[in-house]
């Protein structure tokens, strides 16, 4: 299995909507801004990015490219709860497409269907499948890897 497939993390800024923002609104909530996640990086958004920039000693631009990014995501395993798990959650739903019912709940509770989900697009993106969400994972999941 090689990393060397998986795209590099995506540019995300003020007035983006739509996937990955959703997930990055999740991911800053994991570290307690607070946001609504609504898929639109508005002045809200650009606000807690920048505070996690400066909070993180990162450059204070709004713009969330790879360090701020890898900063940002948060390891998450069967038995993690949370925002992040959420962001996990919104992944496998951007990836289903417009079939309901929802492939998984978005509750932020990783879970045996969760763990499930995670495994299949691993094996799917070619990376190693173990079930953890880690930096490799979480930068295919952003990039938008596998995705309709």
């Amino acid at each position: 299995m090689s990393n060397a497939n998986v795209p590099p993390f995506p540019l995300v800024r003020k007035g983006d909507e739509g996937h990955p923002v959703k997930t990055l609104q999740d991911l800053l909530n994991q570290h307690g801004a607070g946001l609504a996640v609504d898929g639109i990086f508005g002045p809200k958004t650009d606000a807690a990015v920048r505070k996690f920039q400066t909070d993180h000693h990162l450059t204070v631009d709004g713009i969330v490219g790879p360090q701020t990014w890898s900063a940002v995501i948060v390891t998450v395993r069967r038995g993690s709860q949370g925002d992040a798990v959420k962001g996990v959650q919104e992944e496998a739903f951007f990836r289903q497409g417009k079939e309901p019912p929802p492939v998984l709940a978005i509750d932020g509770i990783f879970g045996p269907k969760t763990e499930a989900w995670v495994r299949g697009f691993q094996e799917g993106a070619e990376i190693t499948v173990d079930g953890i969400v880690g930096p490799v994972t979480w930068r295919a999941l952003v990039s938008g890897l596998l995705a309709g």
